[in-house]
């Protein structure tokens, strides 16, 4: 079981799995990648966390499949590989691995792709010698009952989100390190998550999901210069917004959060996850009620998108 905002149900389905690499369905114990893959070798890739939810007569339709393909491909764009088949190709896989998986509800899939195999361990891209590497991994997921109510904990740590010539925080890479070492610095002082700034001291985000805070009736985010173009997140700032609740992108720093009415963060896995606790200041009892309505606001957002259907 991981932990934070992606704890979940232990499902003994999961073990017999079948991941898709590369178009073939393998057994769990089986799927593997090349020693000189791009994504190994460099975290030379992009990927997605993609949520499922059953549609029409039952099959699993991948909730805003458009917007998180779009994120992909211009994540691939930006780091100039060819993903070597279109986002109709992929959407085919992506059901087709699912169908093979009778997984239709409460599944989570990583899509993970990276620039391909390597003749030797280098990081030029020249010396890349396959298309593009593509796995899909979709494993039965839910949230723990509890994340939707009891309020999470997060700690303020001294790993910052950086500028962009440095690495751009808006793309999805595999190389994650930084989000990792707010992660461990968090979990060593006993949080679930971490809280990151940016290089000017202003809350920019967490290291796996995106922060907001609830001030006099609104709800505040970073600008989201120093962080990833969450799906959720701008679902969550347009359901709001379209409900009557300002919703602000701006910079905010630690003393607006220690005085916030609610905080919650957001993610694909388990949408909006109120947060209790701040550096060890309180910040509420656990789920309030602007966390409350626009949980409800993105159940519905979800339904409406589902009902598209494939």
């Amino acid at each position: 079981m991981t932990h934070s905002t992606h704890a979940y149900e232990q499902d003994p389905r999961n073990d017999s799995i079948r991941i898709d690499v590369n178009g073939a369905l393998f057994a769990r114990h089986e799927a593997k990648v090349s020693v000189f893959d791009s994504g190994f070798v460099l975290g030379d890739g992009v990927w997605e966390g993609l949520r499922v939810y059953p549609g029409a007569g039952g099959k699993g339709v991948i909730a805003f499949l458009d917007r998180h393909l779009k994120r992909l491909w211009d994540g691939a764009k930006t780091l100039d590989f060819d993903m070597g088949l279109s986002k109709e190709a992929l959407t085919k896989r992506l059901y087709a691995c699912l169908d093979a998986n009778d997984a239709h509800e409460g599944v989570h899939i990583r899509l993970m792709v990276s620039r391909g195999v390597k003749s030797t361990p280098y990081q030029d891209p020249r010396a890349t010698i396959t298309p593009a590497t593509i796995v899909i991994i979709p494993e039965f997921k839910r949230p723990l009952a509890e994340t939707s109510s009891k309020g999470k904990r997060l700690f303020t740590v001294h790993v910052r989100r950086g500028y962009p010539d440095v690495q751009d925080q808006k793309l999805n890479s595999h190389s994650k390190l930084n989000c990792i070492m707010a992660c461990i610095q968090a979990a060593k002082a006993g949080a679930d998550e971490a809280l990151m700034l940016d290089p000017h001291g202003f809350v920019a985000t967490c290291n796996s999901t995106h922060f907001f805070i609830v001030k006099d009736g609104e709800i505040w985010t970073s600008s989201g210069d120093y962080c990833l173009g969450g799906i959720t997140r701008g679902i969550v700032l347009e359901i709001a917004r379209a409900n009557g609740v300002v919703a602000r992108e701006k910079n905010f720093s630690l003393h607006d959060v220690y005085g916030a009415e609610e905080a919650f963060v957001t993610g694909t896995f388990a949408g909006l996850t109120p947060v209790s606790e701040i550096d060890g200041r309180k910040i509420s009892d656990g789920r309030g009620p602007m966390v409350e309505r626009l949980q409800a606001l993105y159940k519905k957002r979800v339904a409406d998108d589902i009902a598209k259907g494939r």
